[in-house]
């Protein structure tokens, strides 16, 4: 009888291949039981971001600021480019024309002039934040979590979290050290503006706390107000707060994907309102 040949003095053959075949079987059987145990928020998750792959998605995703053009597909994000300083020079002069020819008697807080003025205001105060965040070393890698958009409601500046880059501690009021500079950074440049701000938070659905009673709305709410503390400490006046809400998650960034990452954020809207009515006009 021919003896069965041995690997290296060792097992047979036949014991090494048997060996193989069982490690196939644990990880076939390793497979199934993880497929079989669904978890719908990660199932959401990953369907979303193979419609977007595909292009199938309804709704395409914002750019960040140091996105300059902007993929294709983001058509209905609106850039706010730099306004060159020669053009606002030349901007002052003629409106310093127009009130000299007007006289004393003219109002300077003329409607129409506010109308032209506004959306000015709003590319300086958006390139002068593009410029202070510039100054941060790290801005390259949380670029992404930053999104700049100009709405008839004003300029919304939006802090939201990435897969893998979130800018508030898991389920904490309290952000990483990284938020807390960006949202300092954006003290000074809010504070020269003359316009009221908003500040809202806002968590992703089905988010689970380990106190049943702490819902997304005490969260969202309690990450707005640690942002208006932030500002106001680095040099934001108190009576220039407007509001501070959470809204949970009943106003989500993508409606069609419920359960991203993007749709927990923190939004600073510097509001577009009349100018108010100078001391001693009347109506």
């Amino acid at each position: 009888m021919a003896r069965k040949k041995r690997v290296g003095g060792g097992a047979p053959e036949w014991l090494v291949t048997f060996a193989d075949l069982m490690s196939l079987l644990v990880c076939f059987f390793v497979l199934i039981i993880s497929f079989s145990i669904q978890d719908k928020e990660k199932l959401q998750v990953v369907a979303g971001s193979m419609r977007e792959a595909f292009g199938v998605k309804d709704t395409a995703r914002k750019t960040g600021i140091i996105e300059v053009e902007g993929i294709p597909i983001r058509d209905y994000m609106k850039d706010i480019s730099q306004i060159e300083q020669e053009k606002d020079s030349d901007f002052a002069q003629e409106r310093h024309e127009m009130r000299r020819k007007q006289g004393p008697e003219a109002n300077t807080h003329n409607t129409m002039e506010a109308d032209i003025e506004k959306p000015r205001q709003f590319a300086t105060a958006a390139a002068s934040l593009r410029q202070a965040w510039q100054e941060m070393p790290e801005i390259t890698e949380i670029s992404n979590n930053i999104i700049l958009e100009e709405t008839d409601e004003g300029l919304n500046i939006m802090l939201v979290d990435q897969d893998g880059r979130s800018m508030f501690r898991e389920g904490s009021k309290y952000p990483y050290e990284t938020t807390r500079r960006l949202i300092a950074k954006m003290a000074p440049v809010l504070a020269r503006m003359p316009n009221r701000i908003e500040i809202t938070g806002h968590t992703t659905t089905g988010r689970l706390t380990s106190t049943p009673s702490y819902t997304g709305w005490d969260l969202s709410s309690e990450r707005a107000n640690v942002a208006r503390q932030i500002l106001a400490e680095y040099g934001v006046p108190e009576d220039q707060f407007y509001a501070v809400v959470g809204k949970s998650d009943t106003e989500p960034l993508f409606p069609n994907d419920p359960y991203l990452a993007a749709n927990r954020r923190i939004g600073i809207l510097l509001k577009a309102e009349e100018p108010p009515i100078p001391p001693g006009h009347k109506l």
